[in-house]
């Protein structure tokens, strides 16, 4: 807007009467652009509660959405300070003997003592290191021929057999110490020394194993298994079992048993999720006569469809399928009078423990509850769906109001500037009006009066 002048000379306030017309005319405008501006940021924000709520009932659907979902297993340890265990959705169930008879170790091996510490001279000529079927010849020479010279050139060069060199110094002096990154005994350390004067061939005929290379051996129903690893996969199908400390000559128990307790909570976050989710929908299309509000979304064909599929998807059949368990009122998860969805957790667990695999295809089937709903609530959540779609118009919408505003604010200093010259010019004719009556009124007063 303009800069505000000073009242006119003949007295006319031009700035307050400037003023108010003008918001006369901002008012006539900017009150419906920004009620407009208003609808569209509720609006956005609203789309926001809704994707929040969708993507939220998503997760909830993701573990129900496929019938391999509804095997999951467990697997209980007798004593988890010797050996853990996991089981896949393969794993067959049943009982298993263990026995942890030892750990899968990593070679260390440690020199003699150097009695002058780090500093101490060893000997020239090439060192070899062999790790499996890898090795490496490291040159020893007059620039790195002492303990710590040894310990550096080893680091520098036997990294890529997964052989790390370190000083552990006591009492008597600095021993070399080298130890293998992997567990296992293909992962043995060999050391040997050729040429130079000698030295070298002292620090390897030294070395000694502080802890022997090993595998971990383990027995299960009375057999032998051996891994590189504390980590054994394989030994038992979709089992994978952690070794945390040997205990030869002791059985413990692996028990693996379907997870009756997660399929369930899995259920009930779905049933939680849809109630959220129905919750925030009824909000954003709510309206109350007693203060005339709406919601953000009152009759929004977009959301009214969303609903409209998420019900059918719920109580449609599922095709191919028979049996007593076909529908959700029928596992115990039935829709109540206020449109939420209750569990009747007798029935329940009657149905998984009964018939577990009508339950994984009412859920996840191809044409499962879970599954149609997932891909329904993916599509609309997808950067090409109708909530993306949505978002863009308004946000368009939210452009053109902006350029809306700045061509007012242009409109309006146009309209000032054109008040300010028309009451300029009103306010010059008035002063002029007001000298020539002013010079008037003082010939008038001049004027000889009868009888004077």
């Amino acid at each position: 807007m303009a800069t505000i002048q000073a009242g006119g000379i003949s007295g006319l306030d031009i700035n307050a009467l400037v003023q108010q017309l003008v918001q006369a005319e901002r008012a006539s405008v900017a009150g419906r652009i920004t009620s407009r501006e208003m609808k569209i940021t509720s609006q956005i924000s609203a789309l926001g509660t809704l994707k929040g709520a969708l993507s939220a009932f998503r997760s909830a659907l993701e573990p129900l959405k496929s019938e391999s979902a509804f095997e999951p297993r467990k697997a209980t340890v007798e004593d988890a300070e010797v050996f853990t265990a996991s089981a896949g959705t393969a794993a067959a169930p049943g009982s298993y003997a263990i026995e942890v008879v030892q750990l899968a170790r990593a070679h260390q091996v440690a020199s003699d003592a150097y009695a002058d510490g780090s500093s101490s001279v060893v000997g020239t000529g090439t060192l070899t290191i062999t790790v499996g079927s890898e090795r490496v010849e490291i040159t020893i020479d007059e620039t790195n021929n002492t303990l710590d010279g040894i310990r550096d050139a080893i680091n520098s060069a036997a990294g890529e057999l997964g052989v790390k060199a370190t000083l552990v110094h006591e009492q008597n002096g600095s021993h070399l110490v080298l130890t293998s990154a992997t567990t296992g005994a293909e992962s043995a350390i060999t050391l040997g020394a050729s040429g130079g004067d000698g030295g070298l061939d002292t620090l390897v005929s030294g070395m000694q194993d502080v802890t022997p290379a090993q595998y971990a051996h383990i027995r299960i129903a009375g057999f032998d298994h051996f891994s590189a690893t504390n980590t054994i996969t394989g030994a038992i199908d979709d089992v994978t079992i952690t070794l945390i400390s040997a205990n030869p000559g002791t059985t413990l128990s692996l028990d693996i048993s379907y997870d009756t307790a997660l399929l369930t909570q899995r259920i009930e976050k779905f049933v939680s999720e849809y109630n959220a989710l129905y919750d925030k929908m009824k909000s954003l299309r709510a309206y109350s006569p007693e203060t005339r509000v709406a919601g953000p979304l009152l009759g929004d064909a977009l959301l009214r469809g969303m609903e409209e599929q998420i019900h059918r998807d719920l109580i449609d059949p599922v095709s191919g399928l028979t049996g007593d368990y076909t529908t959700l009122a029928s596992i115990g998860v039935a829709r109540q009078v206020d449109g939420k969805l209750a569990i009747d957790r007798t029935r329940l667990d009657a149905a998984i423990n009964t018939d577990r695999s009508a339950v994984a295809a009412m859920f996840g089937g191809e044409d499962g509850i879970a599954a149609r709903l997932h891909a329904h609530v993916d599509n609309w959540l997808s950067s090409t769906g109708g909530l993306a779609a949505r978002e863009q118009s308004l946000k368009s919408g939210m452009k053109q109001i902006e350029q809306e505003k700045e061509a007012l604010e242009r409109r309006l200093q146009s309209i000032e500037a054109r008040y300010r010259r028309q009451f300029g010019a009103l306010d010059a004719l008035l002063a002029q009006m007001q000298s020539t009556a002013s010079y008037l009124a003082s010939q008038l007063a001049n004027v000889p009066k009868p009888g004077g």
